[in-house]
Order: structure tokens, then sequence, then C-alpha cells
């Protein structure tokens, strides 16, 4: 499994993952509804501008009893905040919008170089990504959601700032004051106040939660493996059960779980003082303007208008500098996120570019064709070969062997999901293929979709379903083809391998490959299945995989591995017997 550690990410990382989606066929309503967005973000600034200059003439007001004014600006104060309050809304709903569109988006793209390749496949029989899940179903979505709000919030700020740190200049004025006999005049004294309070700030906040990026990173791949666990408990219950193996699944639940706790509470004694200082930070930043600029209020110089105008600009310009120090917890989850998402690529990448020495190829003449084919496992140790041997069309060939000698491997090499080996394979062109492993897949879903799958249910009729049922001895479950659920669950080992035998005769491959695709089935039914086969497909191409001679009599050819040891090394041959 991957470590802990944390490596660096380049911006150029970060704008590879960003940056597709904006060049993209959904571009140009990307880019107009961001527009809008940028457009009500700073309507809202303006907006703050218009209330901080109804701040002066309202206090103003209310210290010389001005009645008129009083009442002006109130109703000017309601249209004001009727139209930031619709601003806001919309703002707001328009960037979930984007969010959305954008999260669809590179879920789908993410998804498809996923499923490409087989790279979910080799990702996890190398363990070289750890929860892809939670990388495409929450980290893209944290990855949308906050570098959207990022981004808006921070060019608010900047607008923000620009704009009232020209209001503060101009109503602050200049401090006078000696210091060692010299006359110093500090122009425009509340921008500098305001800058080096907002500056302290933020490097405070900065150094108390650095920590956090790593602990966020950390947590997320803890939750993530105790979810997983939970899961393999469910998909697992009935065999954990008959092993009673409930305290061990609870003592590795236990341990999981205190690896989340342990690092919660490292995050909450970060969390703790960084929340000391930002709140520290926050509730004095409400008395400071006013202390600051008290001296000149209470000397004449301003009125009391005035001074709240000031508090008001100090407030704007303040909080546009503190961006970093009000979303530094989620610029840590963001930044936490961006490396796992950093990590997943580069290894969906890898892997999508993986080379493999072996050569594939497609002919009109042999159904399958091994060229000098070595196989190895994935630390380079080889398993078997060189191999050449060739099926014919309509033959059948049983592969024999001892358990561990890469019969298995040897199916997943001619599939195209193996790529750890050298030499060439070719299938025949233009037929269809089929692959049963011993455990088959059954999604969940409706019985006929878990009946027909890959293909959908809509190529098959009611009837054709119905007879393949009852013809694999699995006439029971015919009420149940329109029900959902997870059959996986349901129907037992052998209950799978016969549907998994239902579905091949479905679907009717030219070229069927078999994996120990009856090993949970008893002689009887064994045979019947292999019986259907060769009589409702008697022109079918078929390589199987299995341990019990019983079966034999259904081939036409053997591949049977021997192992022989030599100068400690096992190498493992392949011969061709014919049955008669």
């Amino acid at each position: 499994m991957k470590t802990n550690k944390i490596k660096a990410v380049h911006w150029r990382d970060i704008w590879r993952l960003i940056s597709p989606f904006w060049h993209s066929e959904e571009k140009w309503r990307a880019w107009s509804l961001l527009a809008v967005i940028i457009l009500l973000s700073l309507a809202t600034v303006y907006l703050s501008v218009l209330f901080n200059q109804w701040n002066r003439v309202f206090y103003d007001a209310l210290q010389t009893k001005n009645f008129v004014v009083f009442k002006n600006q109130l109703f000017k104060f309601t249209w004001l905040a009727l139209l930031y309050i619709l601003f806001s809304i919309y703002k707001i709903y328009l960037t979930q919008s984007l969010q959305m569109y954008w999260r669809h988006w590179v879920t789908h793209q993410c998804m498809q170089k996923w499923l490409a390749h087989h790279v979910y496949y080799h990702t996890e029989q190398q363990q070289t990504v750890d929860n892809p899940d939670q990388r495409i179903a929450e980290d893209l979505n944290t990855l949308t959601n906050s570098t959207l709000s990022l981004t808006i919030g921070l060019l608010s700020s900047i607008v923000t700032f620009i704009t009232f740190i020209s209001i503060l200049w101009s109503v602050s004025g200049s401090l006078n004051f000696v210091f060692s006999g010299h006359h110093i005049t500090i122009p425009g004294y509340m921008v500098w106040f305001t800058i080096l309070y907002a500056g302290i700030g933020s490097l405070i906040v900065w150094k108390v939660g650095r920590p956090l990026v790593h602990q966020g990173f950390v947590q997320e791949k803890f939750e993530a493996n105790f979810r997983f666990s939970l899961i393999r408990i469910r998909e697992n219950n009935d065999a954990i059960a008959l092993y009673q193996g409930e305290p061990r699944e609870a003592k590795q639940l236990d341990n999981q779980f205190k690896s989340i706790r342990k690092n919660w509470w490292s995050i909450m004694r970060v969390g703790r003082r960084l929340n000391v200082s930002s709140n520290f930070y926050g509730q004095f930043a409400i008395i400071f303007p006013i202390m600051v600029a008290a001296p000149r209020y209470f000397s004449g110089a301003i009125q009391l208008g005035t001074l709240m105008q000031i508090n008001s600009a100090f407030s704007h310009i303040q909080s546009s500098l503190s961006w970093f120090v009000n979303t530094f917890t989620q610029l840590a989850n963001w930044k936490s996120c961006i490396n796992r998402l950093v990590g997943f690529n580069a290894a969906v990448d890898r892997h999508s570019s993986q080379n493999t020495l072996i050569k594939r190829k497609r002919n009109l003449t042999q159904a399958l064709s091994l060229q000098e084919l070595t196989l190895a496992i994935p630390n380079g140790r080889p398993l078997f070969g060189p191999v050449t041997a060739t099926v014919s069309p309509g033959e059948r060939v049983l592969v024999a062997g001892p358990s561990g000698c890469g019969k298995s491997i040897l199916l997943r090499a001619i599939a195209g999901i193996w790529p750890y080996g050298c030499g060439g394979i070719t299938l025949q062109e233009d037929r269809k293929v089929l692959f049963l492993p011993q455990r088959s897949y059954i999604p969940i879903g409706t019985l006929k979709g878990a009946l027909c799958y890959p293909d959908d249910p809509s190529y098959f009729t009611k009837a054709q379903m119905q007879t393949v049922l009852v013809q694999c001895r699995l006439k029971y479950l015919l009420p149940q083809l329109n029900q959902t659920a997870n059959w996986s669950h349901w129907l037992s080992p052998g209950e799978q391998q016969k549907l998994a035998f239902a579905r091949t005769l479905l679907i009717k491959p030219e070229i069927l490959f078999l994996d120990e695709a009856t090993s949970a089935l008893d002689d009887e039914n064994e045979q019947l299945m292999y019986s259907l086969l060769t009589d409702t497909l008697p022109q079918i191409t078929l390589l199987s995989v299995a341990h019990r001679n019983s079966v034999a009599r259904y081939h036409t050819h053997c591949w049977r591995f021997t192992r022989h040891d030599k100068n400690e090394r096992t190498q493992i041959h392949l011969s061709t017997l014919s049955y008669h």
C-alpha cells in the first residue's frame, strides 16, 4: 500500500487537474456562468461601497438628529439590502450550478480513464492507489467545489481591497506625532495599520495551522480504509458468519478506528490552536479600528459618521486581507485533496501507458495462437514459457495442471489484462469472445440485467431468458426476473455459476474461455453445464481451466502444465495431447 508521506505537488500538476474542463466542449457554458458569477461578485462589492457611504451619512444624521435624512437613509438601506440579497442568492445558485457541471464532466473523464485499458484492474492488483472510489466520489467533489469558492472568494477579496483602500486612505487622514524630537506624519495611517494587522494575523495562522494539510490527507485515507472494511463485511457476511470471524473483524475495525481517533485528536489539537488564533484575530478586529481612529474623533477632526465609515472600510480591507486566515481550513482540505488526486492521476496515467512485450494480433484462420509466449508475475519472476500452441475453430481444449502454475494467468493474458511477459497472442478476427471466471461478476440490479451482463437486457426477449434459466436448472428464478437485488448475496456460489452458464447460452459466444467456472457445482450439474455447451453451441471454440478429469470428455485436446525444478528455479512446460 502507499505510504502516508505526501510528495510535493508542483503548480503544473494542479493546473493539469483544473484546466481541462475550461478547454472542453463545455467551455462556453462554463465561461459564461463564470462571467456572470464574477459580475455578481463585483456588484456585491459595489453595493458594499454604497453601504460604506451610507454609514457615514446615516450616523452623521443620528449625531445631528436630522430626522429627514435619517428617514431617507432607512429607505435607501432597504433597497440596497434587497439588491444585495438578490445578488448573493443568484451568485450562490449559479456557483453551485457551475460546480455540478464541472464535477459531472471531470467525474466522467476520470471514470473513463480509470475503466479504460483495465486500469482499475491493474491499480488494484498492484495496490498503487488506495481507495480509488474515494478519489472519484469525494475528492473530485472537493476539487470542483473548493476551487470555485476559493477562486471567487480570492477575486472578491482583491477587488474589495483595491476599492476600499482608496476610501480608507481618504477618510482616515494623517497621524501626526513627535518621536525623539522629530515631528512625524503618517498619511493614510489607518491603511498601514490595517495591512500590518492582517499580515501579522495571517502569519500566525499559517504557522499554527500548517500541519492540517498532512493530517487531513492521512485522515481521509484512514476514513476510507474504515469504510472499505465495513463494506467488505457486508460483501462476505456469509463466510464471516460461518467462520465465526466476528471477533477478528471487530478487532480489525477497532484498530482501524484507533488510527482515525488518534489522527483526529491531532487535528483537534491543531484546530484548537488555530481557533484561538483566528478567533482572537477576528474579535479584536471589531474594536481595533475604533481604538486607532478614536483620537481623531475625540479631537473633533472627524464626525461620528466618518468614524463609522472608517470602521466599515477597515472591516472590508481587513476581511479581504484575511482571506488566507478565513479560508485556511478549506485551503488545507483542498491541498490534501489535490495531493490525493495528483497521485491518483499519476497512477492511472502510468498504467494507461504501461508497455508490454506481449504482442497481440488478429487473424482469419486460427481461433487462438500462442507464439513463444512467456508469462511472469509483476516482480519479473517467470511462470512458464516459451510456449507455442494453436487452437483451431471448433476445437475444445482442457487446460490442466497443479495449482499456482499459471493456468488462470494464461487466460488473463489472452484476455489482454495481464501485461507481464513476452511473446505473441493471436485471436481470430470478428468473433464474439466471452470469459467466465471462477467467481462470476453479478451486478446489483434486476435479475435479467445480471443474466444478460455485459449486454443490455433489451437485446434479448423474455422467452429467451426463460429458456436458458430452465436449461440451467434455475426455473425457480423465473418470477424474479424483474426483481432488483444484490444477487451475489442472494444466490449461492453454485447458483451463480449456473447463472453464468445461462448467460453464455444467451449471448452465444463463438470463443469461450472458462476459468474453473464449475468449481462450485456438483458432478451432475457440472456434466449438465458442459453438455449444454457442446449440444447447444456445437461450433463453439472452448478453452477451459479445470481440475476435475470428469470434464475431459467434453474436450478434444488437453494442454497440461507440468512442473520441473532445476537449479532451484521452477520451470513450467506445456504439452498438447489429443482425446480420441
